[in-house]
């Protein structure tokens, strides 16, 4: 069979796509203007929310929403109670690390739907083998 083409964006990754001060920004805006088909859970869009809200202010907020809502090929995935139990299993697995509840929540995702490439500039991400993009490049 052929790779996956998927790839499961993080909230550091669109940060870096929408920040032009982000170190990542232009990989982020190269890799964006050619995606594959993209997929990330509602936890990484509150993320990138709360981040533009407190580092700016509720219009940038709103204006990443309004990025999210248009985005395409994004699928934003419902996050469940399978989901939430996928995470908090990896939360106390990697609980020497500062894992968030969106990064495990991720890293279940990642490995449910078998996605092999997270657009991401967080390490936590990696921590279960995947191939993060930053390192591709």
């Amino acid at each position: 069979m052929g790779t996956n083409p998927r790839a499961y964006v993080d909230t550091s990754a669109l940060i870096a796509f929408t920040d032009r001060s982000d170190s990542y920004h232009p990989l982020f805006s190269q890799l964006f203007s050619r995606p594959p088909a993209l997929i990330t859970t509602p936890l990484v869009i509150a993320e990138g929310h709360a981040w533009f809200l407190r580092r700016y202010d509720r219009q940038r907020g709103l204006q990443f929403l309004a990025m999210i809502e248009e985005m395409r090929p994004l699928s934003v995935l419902p996050i469940g109670p399978k989901e939430q139990a996928g995470a908090m299993i990896l939360l106390r697995k990697f609980s020497d690390q500062d894992l968030t509840l969106a990064d495990a929540t991720g890293l279940h995702v990642m490995r449910t739907q078998r996605i092999k490439t997270c657009w991401s500039t967080d390490f936590h991400l990696g921590l279960t083998g995947i191939s993060l993009v930053i390192h591709d490049t």
